[in-house]
């Protein structure tokens, strides 16, 4: 499974910069640099709430889940699987 992050897609919607978002989020620009590059491996629904109210958006406006190739063509064995 893959999480795509469209914050940049937004931001530029909203003639947002990452540091202003940053600020009315509550979120620092690193932590924020990190979701948005895609190597965040969670996030608070309290951060996911703040995002979406600062750039007037829904949650699936800035994320996106995409299938694995192995999970296209039906080999995706679960993580708890492959601990077995």
């Amino acid at each position: 499974m893959a999480i795509i992050i469209h914050i940049d897609v937004m931001l530029a919607k909203r003639k947002m910069s990452v540091t202003e978002l940053s600020e009315r989020v509550g979120v620092t620009m690193a932590n924020l640099s990190i979701l948005k590059n895609g190597r965040a491996k969670a996030i608070r629904f309290s951060t996911l709430e703040g995002i979406c109210e600062a750039l007037d958006c829904q949650p699936g406006d800035i994320l996106e889940y995409t299938r694995d190739k192995g999970e296209e063509d039906g080999r995706h064995v679960s993580h708890h699987e492959s601990q077995k």
